[in-house]
């Protein structure tokens, strides 16, 4: 099975594909882990990629996409996978359909996991101050859940045109919110 999980920052994504993974062993490809490894490895993409964040800057989607593409390329990738964190916008997720498409592993379902914004304002708080992130403030937050609505959320009806969607709600102890995606996932 081939996952792309898409919700906004603290909607608990990386904690549901971590659990996923180990439920369905499917590989979990986090971007901020897939841009770390590249550049703890020095790979040629990794140090590409580590020029870019050495600049402060993004690294650009060509070169996210290699990456992602590389690691879709590794065996453990074999038994389907699990991308938490991307794509981030329509132009990736086209970019996305293609690589998969010519490598014969399209995506089968978008599951868009829904928190309400004070929620997540309330975790991403409890988060700052449990790993002491001083520059998570509440201010910093709901700017990160206005980009996500004006460039990530759009995702959601990407898949949802193609009939790849299916939302689930987020609130809750992370063993409903799990119950809850198993259920979509079997749903289709």
């Amino acid at each position: 099975m081939r996952i792309v999980l898409l919700g906004p920052p603290g909607s608990g994504k990386g904690t549901q594909a971590a659990l996923l993974h180990e439920r369905l062993d499917l590989a979990h490809i986090s971007t901020g882990a897939l841009l770390r490894d590249a550049v703890d490895q020095q790979t040629e993409l990794g140090q590409q990629a580590q020029r870019y964040m050495d600049a402060g800057n993004l690294v650009p989607d060509d070169l996210m996409l290699g990456l992602i593409e590389e690691r879709l390329g590794q065996p453990d990738v074999a038994n389907g996978f699990i991308l938490d964190g991307y794509p981030r916008n329509l132009a990736q997720a086209e970019a996305l359909d293609a690589v998969l498409e010519r490598i014969g592993q399209p995506v089968d379902v978008a599951i868009s996991v829904t928190v309400n914004e004070q929620e997540i304002v309330d975790r991403l708080s409890k988060r700052a101050i449990e790993e002491g992130r001083s520059d998570d403030t509440e201010e910093v937050i709901r700017n990160r859940l206005r980009v996500y609505a004006e460039q990530t959320a759009p995702v959601a009806g990407h898949y949802a045109a193609r009939g790849q969607l299916r939302e689930i709600d987020g609130m809750g102890a992370i063993d409903d919110v799990q119950q809850r995606l198993l259920d979509a996932l079997q749903a289709g």
